[in-house]
């Protein structure tokens, strides 16, 4: 069984969001919509994986050539598509 309870590493998904470009806020504020969604567990229980800086990273890379929230939004846009309930991690204004 996973553990949904592991404490998800925001700052590391910042660092790991660098190669997307975009400012420091942006990442960090993806990084924080990510560690709600992991908190949540919903992701977990929903694909049976274990949501970790590093997968959302892999799961980025396949996305639009965009700054780390575009990448997210899309991402997220795809979770909710196939599953349902994801909207609400959508990341909707910067700045």
């Amino acid at each position: 069984m996973i553990d949904t309870t592991a404490d998800f590493d925001a700052p590391a998904l910042a660092v790991g969001l660098e190669p997307f470009g975009g400012d420091e806020p942006e990442r960090r504020a993806v990084a924080r919509h990510a560690r709600d969604l992991a908190d949540s567990g919903r992701y977990t229980r929903d694909t049976g994986i274990e949501l970790t800086p590093e997968h959302v990273s892999v799961q980025l890379a396949d996305g639009p050539d965009e700054g780390p929230a575009a990448r997210w939004n899309w991402w997220i846009g795809s979770l909710e598509v196939a599953y349902g309930g994801y909207a609400e991690f959508a990341v909707r204004r910067l700045g």
